[in-house]
């Protein structure tokens, strides 16, 4: 039985994280488990996620927000911040969440955040084209 669609196509948010994710080289978008993934080969993002029930706190819902793979040297410093979060099933990988809908977004943090994820996985083919674009790409 396939995941139930767990976001809204027209969604102005997804729609800037689709813009930035989608400018890396050879980036794609897949929707895999219900969400938007964005790979190059392998997944370096995801709109939408949730946390994981514990014995101290319910399960929670995060559907705008952007999931990447966290740079370990800044991982401890980003979970210190209420904006993120530990996804369900993919913290445990070196995953993060950051949730959208806490304070203002400042969309050049996120290209960042994505940027390392991308870099974390992309092919060395993918790599070379995105350092010929300079500072990586923008949305």
């Amino acid at each position: 039985m396939p995941h139930p669609i767990m976001f809204a196509d027209d969604d102005p948010v997804l729609a800037r994280v689709r813009a930035i994710a989608l400018a890396f080289p050879e980036a794609t978008e897949k929707v895999a488990h219900g969400r938007p993934t964005f790979r190059c080969g392998k997944m370096f993002a995801m709109y939408g996620g949730g946390t994981k029930k514990t014995e101290h706190r319910p399960h929670e819902q995060r559907n705008t927000s952007v999931l990447f793979i966290a740079d370990p040297a800044e991982r401890a410093a980003l979970e210190q911040d209420e904006r993120f979060y530990l996804p369900a099933y993919m913290a445990s990988a070196g995953w993060l969440g950051l949730d959208l809908t806490i304070g203002t977004v400042d969309w050049d943090e996120v290209r960042e955040l994505v940027d390392a994820s991308y870099r974390t996985i992309a092919p060395k083919r993918a790599l070379a084209l995105l350092d010929e674009q300079g500072e990586g790409p923008s949305d």
